[in-house]
């Protein structure tokens, strides 16, 4: 009997805002199944062990009214202190990892899956970008990722340029790169560019 064809892992670089979930929406369409990280985090802070580290080591003032994480309250503290951050981190992404792996495994066997998309913010600096077989930069420009994060009322030009500070800069993640998508244009422009990787990569 034949081996399963190996699934391609495919990894979404660029920046705050920049279109890394329409552009795995996109691919989605096309049948790859795609691992949202974002997601997948949001999941385990509500989770009792994590939740209980967390407010251990940033305090009460973390959770509302609910006794849940109060996701932009712990952002702020977090962006502005990069030791912080770093605690932070090693409680939430190992096991976001763990998770990821295991959606690897499960979408690896499923013969209607074409190839597994990782949509992970910080895929390049937790050393993800070894684990995929082909990597896409996203080239926006800053006014306009500024513009959407402003419309989306994720946070403010401070917030955004915050977070930015913490993240490998763009041009390091382009060089890595194996495909660019210009999303400085309309939606069509950008399916277009989608689905000419997505047939190279699932020939």
């Amino acid at each position: 009997m034949d081996k399963p064809r190996k699934k391609p892992i495919i990894g979404i670089l660029g920046g705050i805002c920049s279109g890394k979930s329409t552009v795995a929406a996109e691919f989605a369409k096309l049948g790859c199944a795609v691992i949202d990280a974002d997601r997948i985090a949001h999941e385990l802070l509500d989770k009792a062990g994590i939740k209980d580290k967390i407010a251990a080591a940033f305090g009460k003032a973390v959770l509302d009214s609910a006794g849940k994480i109060d996701h932009r309250r712990l952002a702020d503290i977090v962006f502005s202190d990069a030791d912080k951050l770093s605690t932070l981190n090693s409680i939430v992404h190992p096991p976001v990892l763990a998770r990821t792996e295991a959606l690897i495994r499960q979408y690896s066997r499923q013969p209607a899956v074409l190839a597994i998309v990782l949509d992970m913010p910080l895929l390049a600096e937790v050393g993800w970008e070894k684990r995929c077989d082909r990597l896409i930069f996203i080239e926006c420009s800053r006014q306009l990722r500024l513009e959407r994060a402003k419309n989306l009322g994720i946070f403010n030009e401070n917030q955004f340029h915050a977070r930015e500070n913490f993240q490998i800069s763009l041009d390091s993640k382009a060089a890595i790169a194996d495909n660019t998508i210009d999303n400085n244009s309309g939606f069509s422009a950008l399916v277009g560019q989608v689905t000419e990787i997505f047939s190279c990569v699932c020939r």
